[in-house]
């Protein structure tokens, strides 16, 4: 029998056509990189993102002149959705160890800087305070990001959201975000965050209707807590990523309820959300543990059929991770294609859950970091994460390939068949 993959909504990004959408991710983690356009594609939208080989790893930035040269060959017919680090810096990693001063930085971004009235197409863009101890020049970034917002304040920018990364205690992001927020124009946002905001970018500029969530806690006290790696409490980060997603929290009724997973009995969870899902639509976040989705909350929802009827799932990253990804997905689900919300669904479960609470662990056990850029650890790992499928939403999906692209154990690609 023929196999449809459930990654084709990917095959968009390598045509032209009337209308598309230009994404600059980050660099080329799936998180940053693939995720985004899937998000993006839900609705059939038209989406041109560079192959991964153009964009930064952990080891390499991108080229710039590459990255600039594949730009000016994209249609200008949709707006323009980018990370200016990718472009500044070669990606999250060099934006904190970066040599350039922020004239050659800005230099690099005279493009996006002009992209509007030479396209007549609007940029929506983010930028990224870097995390400590790993930050070499600070005053350089923070010299870049005020140049930047005054691209926005000027109108260039039709959008630009500052955010910072991975605030351990003791990282002066917060205070330096504060003090930009007060002077920062109407259209930027401030506040925590990194990999999730071209999603979350994404959704506001194809889904700009106005949308309604409210937020749920399965621990509402421990939700008003400070957040290791925000340094705010987790109440103003769902509210921070409900709005930069483009929803409007409210108390009462609402198009959607986001049920925020922060910790207490997984299974009393499971069955709160079954109980959400019958009054309305619903995406949940899973943020208990940072990178690491709750087997037992999973497992419950898997029992009672539901991760089926979700909105959007995300279990992967820092709280911030999550909360962006799944209320960027949420957004876009509202009128997408059935078959593309689902396969959707499907490889983040394959990759929140399957692999972040299974499938990681037992690849660390047999083998170790150093070695998993290797033939025998990309086999090992086909070997392991196939055992956990066919794995069934509401289509069925099995395991089409699988590989370590930065060859850690942080994260892995990977696609998916759907059974006709």
């Amino acid at each position: 029998m023929r196999r449809t993959s459930a990654l084709t909504a990917l095959m968009p990004l390598l045509l032209g056509a009337a209308g598309a959408q230009t994404l600059l991710p980050l660099d080329s983690r799936p998180a940053t990189r693939v995720l985004p356009a899937l998000i993006g594609g839900l609705r059939g939208d038209i989406l041109h993102v560079p192959e991964a080989a153009l964009l930064g790893t952990a080891m390499r930035g991108a080229n710039p002149a590459a990255l600039t040269a594949w730009l000016a060959d994209q249609p200008r017919t949709g707006p323009l959705i980018v990370s200016l680090d990718a472009l500044a810096y070669g990606g999250l990693v060099q934006s904190r160890t970066s040599p350039l001063t922020a004239q050659e930085a800005l230099a690099r971004l005279e493009p996006l800087r002009t992209w509007t009235e030479r396209t007549g197409q609007p940029v929506f863009a983010f930028i990224t305070l870097p995390r400590e101890p790993d930050a070499t020049d600070r005053a350089r970034n923070l010299e870049v990001v005020r140049a930047v917002i005054g691209w926005a304040r000027e109108g260039r920018l039709k959008e630009l959201d500052v955010t910072w990364d991975d605030a351990l205690p003791g990282s002066p992001a917060p205070q330096e975000g504060a003090a930009l927020a007060a002077e920062a124009p109407a259209n930027v946002r401030v506040y925590p965050g990194a990999d999730e905001v071209l999603s979350m970018l994404t959704a506001r500029a194809l889904a700009p209707g106005a949308a309604t969530v409210r937020v749920e806690y399965s621990d509402p006290a421990a939700a008003r807590e400070v957040m290791k790696y925000e340094g705010i409490p987790l109440t103003q980060s769902a509210e921070n990523h409900a709005q930069g997603s483009g929803f409007q929290v409210v108390d009462g009724k609402a198009d959607l309820t986001l049920f925020v997973f922060n910790g207490g009995d997984p299974r009393r969870a499971a069955l709160r959300v079954s109980t959400l899902l019958r009054a309305g639509k619903v995406a949940v976040a899973d943020v208990a543990q940072v990178n690491l989705g709750n087997p037992r909350f999973w497992a419950d929802l898997r029992t009672l059929r539901q991760h089926a009827n979700l909105q959007a799932l995300a279990a992967w990253g820092t709280p911030g991770n999550n909360l962006g990804t799944a209320l960027a997905h949420a957004k876009l689900a509202r009128g997408a294609d059935p078959v593309r919300q689902d396969a959707l669904l499907a490889r983040e479960f394959a990759n929140d859950v399957i692999y972040s609470s299974e499938v990681r662990a037992q690849l660390r056990t047999l083998i170790p970091e150093a070695q998993l850029n290797t033939p025998q650890a990309q086999a090992t790992l086909m070997r392991l994460a196939g055992a956990f499928f066919p794995l069934r939403v509401g289509d069925t999906y099995t395991l089409g390939s699988a590989d370590l692209p930065w060859g850690r154990s942080f994260e892995w690609d990977f696609t998916l068949d759907r059974q006709p």
